[in-house]
């Protein structure tokens, strides 16, 4: 069976000196999947999502991109290597218009980049509509689908998005999910940390519950959805 495209293998690690977050946590996405991290609030999801990224040690167990060990390399080299990461918070530059913003994804891209541009206003229509306001004035909704489209300019091989519907009201946290499927339709894998666990294992193809930095449950989000151990203690019965 071939390995997954993206995968952090049995990582155990914490920041910088200090204690060890994650234990032996595997998470992993393939191509075509939209894959989710759920748990409770102090579970390392997103530690474990930093740590594919290498924002944090890796003290034990490796990360592979496409086959490629790429346990050592910093965030930017991992950028390079064809990963787009959005953070949960500061991630728009609030003063730039959002053309700016767009822009400054394909800062790496030495090629002409329109077509890409166009194809995230295809996606986000909405940001057409808005490229030369402020992204600063813009709905947490809005500013969220410039920093996933700033991502995206970068030509990713894998998106990683870092709860990308905190502080959203419900209806814009369904269309930043349907916007996600799209993305994925594009045939870019995505690794997404959540809060909102029972919405986001209803798109996963592949969903890991964390606790205590560790797996507890993984499979397919219909499978976790269904199980009554994973409803009784993270989705509410």
């Amino acid at each position: 069976m071939s390995e997954p495209f993206l995968i952090g293998d049995c990582m155990t690690g914490g920041y910088g000196a200090g204690p060890d977050i994650l234990h032996g946590c595997t998470i992993s996405v393939d191509r075509g999947e939209i894959a989710v991290i759920v748990g409770p609030n102090g579970a390392g999801k997103s530690t474990a999502m930093k740590a594919v990224f290498g924002m944090l040690n890796v003290r034990e167990g490796a990360v592979r991109l496409d086959g490629q060990d790429i346990t050592k390399l910093s965030p930017q080299d991992r950028v390079i290597k064809g990963m787009g990461f959005v953070p949960q918070t500061q991630n728009i530059f609030a003063s730039m218009t959002v053309e700016e913003n767009l822009e400054m994804g394909a800062f790496i891209r030495p090629d002409d980049f329109r077509d890409t541009l166009e194809q995230v206003y295809d996606l986000f229509p909405i940001l057409r509509d808005k490229r030369k306001q402020a992204a600063g004035e813009l709905s947490g909704g809005q500013r969220q689908q410039v920093a996933v489209g700033r991502a995206l300019m970068t030509k990713p091989k894998v998106l990683m998005l870092d709860e990308p519907t905190a502080g959203v009201s419900p209806i814009v946290m369904d269309e930043l999910f349907d916007r996600i499927i799209e993305v994925s339709r594009t045939g870019i894998p995505i690794l997404m940390v959540e809060q909102n666990a029972r919405q986001a294992l209803e798109i996963a193809d592949k969903g890991y519950v964390l606790v205590q930095g560790a797996n507890a449950f993984s499979g397919t989000g219909k499978d976790l959805l269904a199980d009554p151990d994973v409803r009784k203690s993270f989705l509410g019965g």
